[in-house]
């Protein structure tokens, strides 16, 4: 699990450190009541279902090309 750190707003993005690198994150990704100095956890996972429908979605255009 990463953590990451609200610093500042900054127009409609969050300016927010990740493991000592600073990033520019989409306001509207964060959580609503998402203040400065909040630490917020972000954890990444990988939806089967949707890579597999999107491979399928891909050799499908692959066949009709060739």
């Amino acid at each position: 699990m990463i953590i990451m750190i609200i610093d500042r707003f900054e127009n409609e993005y969050a300016v927010c450190e990740i493991e000592g690198e600073i990033i520019n994150i989409k306001k509207s990704l964060l959580p609503p009541v998402a203040k400065e100095g909040d630490v917020i956890r972000v954890s990444f996972e990988i939806d089967q279902a949707e890579t597999a429908k999107r491979k399928e979605n891909v050799a499908e255009k692959l066949s009709d090309l060739f």
